[in-house]
């Protein structure tokens, strides 16, 4: 599974229609939705898809048709997101109408073919089910601990600096069972 950090955007013309199409982190999705109608106050349709992971890590999907005939355009714009594997992630398309007519079979390629366009120029990143984890370190031995994690490409949430340091991560399961044979025997978990 993959899933984007930014934002992309790309346009597909079809037949003087244009499809605007806009990928995002599903959690931006409601601001960038209502940025797009706004901003496109003649656009004619508002199609989206999106998929994310729950709590539960299950996959969560939706889309919507926004006035096109049903299963033309939310549908296919969600199957291209379901085929590529992507979570945790939106599009939003939106319609400018051109004067002719697509057809079903048109819309369902129009459609498919924007998302597809869009996330072809897209940047991914592989999802990872990352836990948190807390070290607990003297402060003579933070140096070392941070270029430690930094090697090992270790995101460091949060510093608490007390008595001693807390270090909250970041890291997937396995990562850690790595990090834990590598740890100097100095640093508490």
């Amino acid at each position: 599974m993959k899933y984007i950090q930014n934002e992309f955007e790309n346009t597909y013309e079809e037949k003087k229609s244009k499809f605007i199409a806009f990928l995002m982190p599903y959690n931006k999705f409601d601001e960038v939705m209502q940025n797009l109608k706004d901003k496109h106050p003649k656009a004619r349709h508002f199609v989206y898809a999106y998929r994310y992971l729950n709590e539960f890590d299950q996959i969560v999907e939706n889309c919507s048709d926004d006035g096109e005939p049903r299963g033309t355009s939310g549908k296919p714009s969600l199957a291209v997101l379901s085929g590529a594997e992507i979570v945790n992630t939106a599009v939003i398309i939106v319609r400018y109408f051109g004067g002719v007519k697509l057809g079903t079979g048109g819309l369902v390629r129009a459609y498919s073919s924007s998302v597809n366009e869009v996330i072809n120029i897209s940047e991914f990143y592989e999802y990872k089910k990352l836990i948190e984890k807390e070290l607990f370190c003297e402060y003579s031995e933070l140096s070392k601990l941070e270029y430690l994690l930094k090697e090992e490409k270790i995101n460091i949430r949060s510093k608490d600096f007390s008595t001693n340091i807390t270090l909250t991560i970041e890291l997937t399961s396995e990562e850690w069972e790595e990090l834990l044979r590598k740890l100097p025997i100095n640093i508490k978990t």
